[in-house]
């Protein structure tokens, strides 16, 4: 991450208490021990997420209903272009990755294109491929905006999850989907959104469709 000119660390359950001055993490820290000394420890990904209107997951393992899957330099090409994103890389632990359920509330999946027949990246190696594409879109500026005009705030990834809990309600409350057999409706419409890269305003709008869909349809 230093090399690289990154700062914010954000550790998720570590599994040794002191983790942060654990003297085998000093040791490998080996010169940045100030990118260590002011990571922040938390106990789920939802308070390591606070604040983050973009997120980003990284796995070898693609998903039946993962959010688009991009390359290292798609990603960096978007966040270079888009500064104005909090934007967050998130890495499993190298034996068990990470959850399905992470993965679906990001915005988009991170694949490394690696040789198919050996495709083995240790954690370091995989976040070192990642923010090297990211300061090198930063400083050569490889890719424009992909869209020309207003662009509205980014919504948090917490605005964008209470609107998915309202618009399944709204959903039940119309028969639309059946709340003991809900299958894979709200995974595909997870995946369906995390296309759209929702603003405030748009989630505000989806909120208010849920409303309604709850509410009943209007007199005539």
């Amino acid at each position: 991450m230093k090399t690289m000119g990154f700062a914010q660390l954000v550790l998720v359950n570590p599994r040794c208490d002191g983790a942060l001055e654990h003297e085998e993490a000093v040791a490998f820290a080996s010169g940045a021990q100030d990118i260590l000394a002011g990571a922040r420890i938390v106990g789920s990904m939802a308070e390591a997420l606070e604040g983050v209107n973009f997120a980003a997951a990284v796995s070898a393992r693609l998903r039946e209903f993962s959010p688009p899957v991009w390359t290292p330099r798609e990603l960096a090409g978007q966040l270079a272009a888009t500064p104005e994103l909090q934007a967050a890389l998130i890495f499993g632990n190298e034996r068990f990755g990470l959850p399905n359920e992470v993965v679906e509330q990001c915005n988009v999946l991170i694949n490394i294109p690696a040789n198919p027949d050996y495709s083995s990246l240790n954690l370091a190696q995989a976040a070192q491929v990642l923010v090297y594409e990211c300061r090198m879109a930063a400083l050569e500026g490889q890719r424009a905006a992909s869209e020309v005009g207003f662009h509205g705030e980014a919504a948090s990834l917490a605005e964008i999850e209470g609107m998915y809990a309202h618009l399944e309600q709204g959903l039940v409350r119309i028969g639309f989907l059946d709340a003991g057999n809900p299958r894979k409706l709200m995974p595909r419409l997870k995946r369906l959104f995390a296309r759209a890269g929702l603003e405030k305003e748009e989630v505000n709008i989806l909120r208010g469709i849920a409303r309604r869909m709850q509410d009943g349809l209007p007199k005539k």
